[in-house]
């Protein structure tokens, strides 16, 4: 997803090559297992992780990856102490960023992502100095290629609970409460329609642009230390990307 469109850059998301395919699927194997912690490996009884595995089919993570992790998680639930913070700060000129990480050192978790903004040109704050710019919503993004109609599609959603629909020539943003994302999600698969992307986000109310050249780089190098690092889980900024 690119720039703030109609089909949206919600998330910062590096080029998918075989590197950071890997990372992606480090992630989302963490995001299983804490989900299993939480709530048993039976999809059918653990919304979360029913909404996770959507989530890594989405990224392309193998059928056999996720059940791989599954029961991985299964083995290891007396060693997955993975806790989830979230860092909020200013890329340069103002920037908002909300940085999520899962970790089992908040030390190390907290410098490495000081240091990254530090050296993206930009600050980390404190609690809420930025959320109260974003809100959180079920985001489900489909291609217009998918086989089914705008309108059908719609009705789809709406009737299933989601609060906005957006269509573009790229193709349709479906927002839904996040109390209702798994409900939505679950009835467009019903329906056979394939998504890009399924996942609760901060989604900004207002963007920013930058207009200075160096001002771009920086914010780059921001997410791009911030994709690199072990424990982000998700990095969300409300940057007009050009």
């Amino acid at each position: 997803m690119s720039g703030h469109s109609k089909f949206a850059n919600i998330k910062h998301k590096k080029e998918r090559n075989d590197s950071a395919k890997g990372k992606v699927f480090t992630r989302l194997g963490r995001e299983i297992a804490v989900a299993v912690k939480s709530g048993g490996a039976d999809p059918s009884a653990n919304n979360r992780l029913r909404d996770v595995i959507a989530k890594a089919k989405a990224g392309n993570m193998p059928v056999d990856s996720i059940d791989r992790s599954i029961k991985k998680a299964v083995g290891d639930l007396d060693s997955v102490n993975y806790e989830a913070v979230t860092y909020e700060g200013y890329g340069p000129n103002g920037v908002a960023v909300i940085v999520n990480v899962l970790t089992d050192n908040r030390n190390r978790a907290a410098a490495n992502v000081r240091n990254a903004f530090t050296k993206g040109g930009g600050n980390l704050g404190t609690k809420n100095c930025v959320s109260f710019q974003f809100e959180e919503k079920g985001l489900i993004m489909v291609e217009a290629d998918c086989g089914t109609g705008e309108e059908d599609l719609m009705m789809l959603a709406l009737e299933a609970g989601a609060e906005d629909f957006v269509a573009s020539e790229e193709g349709y943003e479906i927002k839904t409460p996040p109390e209702a994302f798994s409900s939505v999600r679950e009835a467009v698969e019903r329906a056979a329609v394939p998504y890009v992307s399924a996942e609760i986000a901060m989604i900004p109310n207002v963007t920013a642009k930058l207009e200075d050249p160096e001002d771009v780089k920086r914010m780059r190098k921001l997410l791009d230390l911030l994709d690199e690092e072990d424990d982000v889980q998700d990095v969300y900024h409300n940057w007009e990307e050009p």
